[in-house]
């Protein structure tokens, strides 16, 4: 049996403000280079084989009005002064013909860098227990990094996020994504 799976992953952000919230969302997908696309949400499987792209290289893969599956999260306010953010995580298993996680998440109040290590430590803690990995959540990120790379599991970690604040009279729309592109074919 013949699937579709693509074999090429690229991340981005974007923000966005207007005094429509619809309108800040198309915004923040024109900020991301994403806006031509027609976006499908899927859950959180990093393929296979798949491989992390630039995303100049994944973008030039993709056709305007082309049907793309991505991770994504979004995150609006009109509240003046209310710091939203977005983000994606991604761990990817160091033997390739596994797959690995791709985490989303959105908050309210959060630093840039502290919304992207909680996402991508999400990421690595789903991938970590379908390794088998015994991990202590309770010490810090960069602690359980090391575990990750002492372990030999995990080759690669990272995240993309998107932090704004709103602004008075205007939606900010905040979104951080996966996006899959090059969509080989695999025989089952």
């Amino acid at each position: 049996m013949e699937v579709n799976v693509p074999d090429s992953i690229f991340l981005t952000k974007g923000i966005g403000r207007h005094r429509e919230q619809l309108t800040s969302f198309e915004f923040a997908l024109r900020s991301a280079g994403i806006q031509h696309l027609n976006i499908v949400s899927v859950s959180s499987i990093f393929p296979p084989f798949c491989r992390l792209v630039s995303k100049a290289n994944g973008r030039s893969m993709l056709q305007p009005g082309e049907i793309v599956y991505c991770v994504l999260s979004k995150n609006s306010t009109d509240e003046a002064n209310r710091h939203i953010g977005s983000a994606v995580g991604l761990a990817i298993p160091k033997d390739k013909s596994r797959y690995g996680y791709i985490s989303e998440h959105h908050d309210y109040g959060k630093k840039m860098q502290v919304l992207g290590d909680y996402t991508e430590d999400l990421a690595a803690s789903m991938l970590a227990s379908t390794l088998g990995l015994t991990i202590d959540l309770d010490k810090a990120w960069n602690e359980r990094k090391q575990e990750y790379k002492i372990g030999g599991q995990i080759v690669k970690t990272t995240n993309i996020t998107q932090t704004a604040t709103g602004r008075n009279g205007l939606w900010t729309t905040v979104i951080a994504a996966a996006v899959f592109c090059s969509y080989g074919k695999l025989n089952r």
